[in-house]
């Protein structure tokens, strides 16, 4: 190489790709993080699912500048020798480095304050409403009203995962165990797990959690094959029940998503009861606690079991919007089955990301993420600033020759619904032999 540097191949660093053994390459510098992916904030499955690669577009996109001068530890002395950037990485990092000078990561307008304002008054209002006001209607209004706040703090603990949005790191995490755990009963820590690996592997069949949900929901005849989740651990069985369910999944879907909290809340205790290690488990546990507290209380003060029961699922049903916009985010992109590659990272944004059009006034409805390939291309970006940047991501795609989708809320539900249908048809396909039960076979023999 005519110096002193030593140097290793892209197929050597690609044996280091195991929990005990895992390298990684960024900027073409090799470097040791089998110990340190035990410790990442952002957890080991992202590091995981990335060694054994140059993963320099990704560390760019989740990393502050200031986590550069942490690597040197874990340097091995090796330089990838056949390091290259392509034409988009290259367009990227420096629209990123654009981004940094301009100080976009760090200005994060006052959407905080107002969101928090917002979020008090309409839990204020849901109590009075159940609390001091009387008839049915009013207390379903109620209802709605919680599940609106819920659409909206989501949005808050999303923002606090990918940025500090708070003063300090303390309050930031205090911000999300009171948005996440404690207003909407789903723990942080289950979302930062996977979140994080849902932005590492974009629409992965096996690799991308937010996709595999057998045996309820398929957007892919490729997870018929039965494939097996590295996310989870175990295999995605598509067996007699899951093959029913997916069959008719075109007219299930808005249903499902009415009622998609009750396994984000059973995902949440899963995790936190499990052996796994799960940072600030007790601050989550104590957070879901509180939850369970306040809302069946909330919920007991309404005066019979009907106005019960409807007021939970008319908070279910309105905030089932949120649940729907984050699929029509992905169902209807394109998928792959694979771990996903370092070298190709814009590339796997564009292809697993579709924009929801809308105008600006709406843009603390959707809580910004209508603009999901700007945020997954800049994660750390505060939501402020999406609408800012969508025009040079659009360039950017169309100068790269790759796709750039926004659609109207009701475009993306069409193509969510068809995606699925095709799908649905593909499961009923009686030459896919999958053991059929009776129940199959009795609504389905005549067609």
């Amino acid at each position: 190489m005519g110096d002193n540097k030593k140097y290793i191949s892209s197929d050597e660093l690609k044996k280091h790709n195991k929990f005990d053994d895992l390298w990684i390459s960024i900027q073409g510098k090799v470097y040791n993080v089998t110990d340190w992916a035990k410790e990442h904030p952002g957890g080991d499955i992202p590091l995981m699912n990335l060694a054994g690669q140059d993963v320099t577009d990704a560390f760019i996109a989740f990393h502050p500048g200031t986590a550069w001068k942490y690597l040197d530890r874990f340097f091995t002395g090796y330089y990838l020798e056949d390091f290259k950037v392509s034409e988009v990485s290259r367009d990227y990092r420096r629209l990123h480095s654009e981004f940094s000078k301009a100080g976009m990561f760090e200005k994060k307008g006052h959407g905080v304050i107002y969101s928090l304002c917002f979020v008090a008054l309409l839990l204020f209002t849901c109590v009075y409403g159940v609390l001091y006001c009387d008839g049915f209607w009013v207390h379903m209004f109620s209802g709605g009203l919680l599940g609106f706040l819920w659409m909206q703090v989501a949005y808050l603990g999303h923002d606090s995962g990918h940025y500090q949005i708070m003063t300090t790191r303390g309050f930031n995490k205090l911000a999300q165990i009171l948005t996440g755990n404690c207003l909407t009963g789903i723990s942080i820590a289950w979302w930062k797990w996977t979140h994080n690996a849902h932005h590492v592997s974009c629409n992965s069949l096996d690799y991308d959690p937010d996709l595999q949900h057998l045996p309820m929901l398929a957007v892919s005849s490729k997870l018929f094959h039965s494939l097996t989740s590295q996310f989870y651990g175990r295999k995605l069985t598509f067996d007699s029940l899951s093959r029913f369910f997916v069959s008719y999944q075109h007219i299930t879907y808005y249903p499902v998503m009415c009622v998609a909290r009750v396994n984000l809340y059973l995902q949440t205790l899963l995790l936190l009861f499990s052996k796994r290690k799960v940072p600030d488990r007790a601050l989550n546990i104590l957070g879901i606690f509180v939850f369970w507290s306040w809302f069946p209380l909330l919920v007991s003060c309404l005066p019979n079991w009907n106005e019960r029961v409807f007021f939970v699922l008319t908070s279910f049903c309105v905030c089932s919007v949120q649940h729907i916009q984050f699929t029509l985010n992905h169902f209807a992109a394109n998928v792959y089955v694979g771990a996903p590659k370092g070298n190709d990272w814009f590339e796997k944004q564009t292809s697993g990301t579709i924009d929801i059009a809308c105008s600006s006034w709406m843009d603390w409805f959707f809580g910004g993420l209508q603009f999901q390939l700007e945020h997954h291309l800049f994660p750390r970006l505060p939501r402020c600033h999406l609408r800012n940047v969508s025009p040079v991501v659009r360039e950017l795609c169309k100068k790269h020759n790759l796709p750039y989708r926004s659609l109207s809320f009701f475009e993306a539900n069409m193509w969510t619904l068809r995606t699925l249908r095709t799908a649905a048809l593909e499961a009923r396909d009686f030459s896919n032999s999958i053991p059929k039960n009776l129940l199959w076979e009795a609504v389905n023999t005549h067609g």
